[in-house]
């Protein structure tokens, strides 16, 4: 076949859109065009990231202008695949239209998950690396999508949660304005005890673990005369993004405080009861029977 016989191939119309003739060599332009839009939309993206990355940009940011940057090269290259097949925009008008009708309302939910989505990335309530308690679940953010957003749980799940539910939603956000976390570890000592020693063993077991801060100082109350002990409470100051840190401390805390009580002979109370009898038992030993 030679060259002028492809030429006249490629020209043969197969149909027409107002008028203007869609050709082979047009239909095969297309995928052509869009395999090369994808691989430079790809490689630019990656360039873009890679400098920023390099800059210690903050990875939501990041994240938010790869969306961007995808949905306007998505734009730019359907618009000029049209028209390097002379195939005229207003053509598809009445076509959208149709779409988009049907498209909203079969897809609300999808709408209204991308729309809180792009409120997600915008305002910026929950960025990639915090620490989120929804409902039931505690996770840290991996990554914030055009429909859900993804958790992974504190066991090592992965969770998907809708977009529009993280904002219709009460979610506790741990890390939303720093990583301060208070944490508490209450304990019951046998009446008896002197109290100003007890009292004075918790701080130190508290600031002998390095995770607390300093400022804000730890808090140690006398908080009740319990039923079986003296209730004492101390509150303290971390620094984490996750769970797991305030469980370790205040188990450290515990672990510390067992010595320190051992040390100074101090008893961790126990439930007891006294039992209080009206009258007099008479016990029967084996002779009297």
């Amino acid at each position: 076949m030679t060259f002028e016989q492809i030429v006249a191939f490629l020209n043969i119309s197969v149909t027409s859109i107002e008028d203007q003739p869609i050709t082979i060599g047009d239909i095969l332009l297309i995928p052509f065009l869009l395999v090369i839009g994808f691989f430079l939309t790809k490689w630019i993206v990656k360039s873009i990231t890679k400098r920023l990355t390099t800059q210690k940009t903050d990875p939501n940011i990041i994240h938010l202008l790869q969306r961007i940057f995808y949905i306007i090269a998505i734009t730019i290259l359907i618009i000029t695949t049209l028209d390097l097949i002379n195939v005229p925009i207003t053509a598809f008008a009445f076509l959208s239209g149709a779409i988009a009708i049907g498209f909203g309302f079969g897809a609300q939910n999808i709408i209204n998950n991308f729309i809180s989505g792009r409120i997600l990335m915008w305002e910026r309530p929950i960025r990639i690396g915090d620490f989120l308690e929804v409902e039931n679940a505690k996770g840290t953010v991996e990554e914030i999508n055009t429909r859900s957003t993804r958790i992974r749980r504190v066991d090592g799940v992965h969770l998907l949660i809708p977009n529009s539910k993280l904002l219709e939603n009460t979610v506790v956000n741990w890390t939303l304005v720093d990583q301060l976390v208070r944490g508490s570890v209450i304990v019951g000592v046998a009446y008896g005890s002197p109290i100003k020693k007890v009292a004075a063993l918790i701080m130190q077991a508290t600031v002998d673990q390095k995770e607390t801060l300093a400022d804000p100082k730890p808090q140690v109350s006398f908080e009740d005369f319990g039923d079986n002990a003296l209730i004492f409470h101390v509150s303290f100051w971390i620094k984490s993004t996750v769970e797991g840190g305030l469980r370790i401390t205040r188990s450290n805390i515990r672990f510390r405080l067992a010595e320190l009580f051992e040390e100074h002979d101090i008893v961790v109370a126990f439930p007891q009861r006294d039992i209080h009898l009206d009258g007099s038992i008479t016990l029967n030993t084996p002779e009297q029977h």
